[in-house]
């Protein structure tokens, strides 16, 4: 009987921990981070983003995101499980006219339905969006 009730306690204090670091894992999207590299268009990354870079902000405590593509804001349902992130949920845009930029913005959006994963590196300063094995976007946080 002992050993039944070790197991037992054995058992569920692994699946605790595993919990823990899985939510862990989650809690260091937590804050604003920065564009700095984004894959795919034949326009250099100043010539896409000339007066402003786009931001993604993770709140995981209350299951959202949101951000700026370089002119308009946008929010959604931040959808996560360990290092899995889908962005294909309907998001909140704003509609500002935007002359300079406007294909970095549509870029940005058409991208962030691209990413399956993510990657958070150096030390929680760097997070790589990832289509499949490809790194789609990285950002920097502020």
């Amino acid at each position: 009987m002992m050993k039944k009730i070790f197991i037992l306690v054995f058992i569920t204090s692994i699946l605790f921990s595993c919990k823990c670091q899985k939510t862990d894992s989650v809690a260091k999207l937590d804050g604003t981070w920065e564009l700095n590299y984004i894959t795919g268009p034949r326009i250099t990354f100043d010539g896409l983003y000339p007066n402003k870079k786009p931001t993604i902000n993770f709140n995981t405590k209350d299951n959202q995101v949101s951000g700026n593509n370089s002119c308009n804001s946008y929010t959604g349902k931040l959808v996560v499980n360990g290092n899995k992130i889908d962005f294909t949920q309907p998001m909140a845009v704003t509609k500002m006219m935007c002359v300079d930029g406007q294909q970095g913005e549509q870029t940005y959006m058409s991208t962030l339905q691209k990413i399956t994963s993510y990657d958070i590196t150096d030390d929680g300063k760097t997070l790589n969006f990832i289509s499949g094995d490809i790194a789609m976007m990285r950002f920097t946080k502020k």
